[in-house]
C-alpha cells in the first residue's frame, strides 16, 4: 500500500516535529540545570553547616540565654527570707454602698406616673 502525502501536509508535519523537539530540548535543559543547581545549592549547604556547626549556631537554645547567665548587679548567694505563717484567717469586710437615693426616687416617681397613666 502506498501513500501519497501533499506538500502541504509535510510541511505541517514538519513544523509539528519541529515544535516537539524544540519542547522536549527545553525540557531537558529545564532537567539538567534543575540537577546541577540543586548539587550547588547541597554544596553551598555542606559548607555553611560545617561553620554552623563549629561556632554552635545549631544547638537548640542558641537564641535563648542560659539560665546561668545573670546581670552583674545580681549576687548568687541571696539570703533566704524567712516567711511567718499567721494562723488567724482574715475575714474581709465588704461595706455595703450607699444607695444613691436621689437616683432611686427619679426612678420611683417615674414608675408611679406610668401606672397612673
Amino acid at each position: 500500500m502506498v501513500t501519497i502525502y501533499s506538500q502541504q501536509s509535510i510541511e505541517g508535519a514538519t513544523m509539528f516535529r519541529l515544535t516537539q523537539i524544540i519542547r522536549n530540548l527545553f525540557i531537558r535543559f529545564e532537567a539538567w540545570f534543575g540537577v546541577v543547581l540543586q548539587s550547588f545549592a547541597n554544596l553551598f549547604k555542606k559548607f555553611f553547616g560545617f561553620f554552623a556547626k563549629v561556632f554552635g549556631l545549631t544547638s537548640p537554645n542558641y537564641f535563648l540565654e542560659s539560665t546561668e547567665v545573670q546581670d552583674t548587679k545580681q549576687t548568687k548567694a541571696e539570703q533566704p527570707t524567712a516567711t511567718i505563717q499567721n494562723s488567724t484567717t482574715d475575714t474581709p469586710t465588704t461595706v455595703p454602698r450607699r444607695a444613691n437615693s436621689k437616683l432611686d426616687n427619679y426612678y420611683l416617681n417615674m414608675a408611679r406616673d406610668v401606672k397612673k397613666n
